[in-house]
């Protein structure tokens, strides 16, 4: 059986998906979450041998989108493959997805057969299932990527602050919070809270997992 996450703000959506894969006797749903918060939240509770392999994720969701919640996830639980399964299929989604590490983004338009087919063969082979339309549009930006000559912006798919983020650059040069808050000519207490701040925002509950999400993230 294969351990299959659902995460989606619809409860609908859920019910539907989560039907039509249990009717294919390969998948067994072990998470299926409104949004990302819950989802992660669920996951800390599951042993990792409960833990989906696969988790279909939708994008658009109230708390802690897709996107969010891919870059978290992918971190925290990195033998989980992520899937977008969405409506969405404009480029900006598509690159935010792909870079927070979904390694497939498929359209709520294909048959729950060609779902099943696909995270089948991704389970099987490692094959990352993309949507046709998808996977032309992915050509398209590889093949036509937008001229320009600035450099690229770091990532801010969480939306820190200047201040957190330059806080969080210090975190990974190895400062603590006394010598952060003399540099920045801050109290202590000011750093700590900005540091709640920054981890509340990356949804972890340490410095380990900060840093490890600010270096595979491009988050400074």
């Amino acid at each position: 059986m294969i351990r299959v996450g659902i995460v989606d703000d619809k409860k609908n959506n859920r019910i539907i998906l989560a039907d039509k894969l249990r009717r294919n006797n390969l998948f067994e749903i072990t998470v299926e979450a409104a949004n990302g918060e819950v989802f992660l939240e669920k996951m800390a509770e599951l042993k990792f041998e409960e833990r989906p392999e696969i988790v279909l994720m939708d994008l658009e969701m109230p708390v802690m989108d897709g996107i969010v919640t891919i870059a978290t996830g992918s971190v925290l639980y990195p033998g989980v493959k992520y899937v977008v399964l969405t409506i969405f299929d404009d480029d900006d989604k598509i690159f935010n997805a792909i870079k927070a590490g979904a390694c497939g983004y498929l359209l709520k338009e294909e048959s729950s057969e060609i779902i099943a087919d696909m995270l089948l063969n991704l389970w099987q082979n490692g094959a990352g299932p993309i949507s046709p339309s998808i996977a032309y549009k992915i050509l398209q930006m590889i093949q036509h990527p937008p001229a320009t000559t600035v450099e690229p912006q770091k990532s801010n798919m969480f939306q820190l602050s200047e201040r957190e983020k330059e806080i969080l650059r210090y975190l990974c040069q190895g400062l603590e919070y006394k010598e952060i808050a003399e540099k920045l000519s801050i109290s202590a207490n000011t750093v700590k809270k900005h540091v709640i701040n920054v981890y509340d925002k990356l949804h972890v509950n340490n410095k380990a997992h900060a840093l490890h999400i600010a270096y595979t993230k491009n988050l400074i």
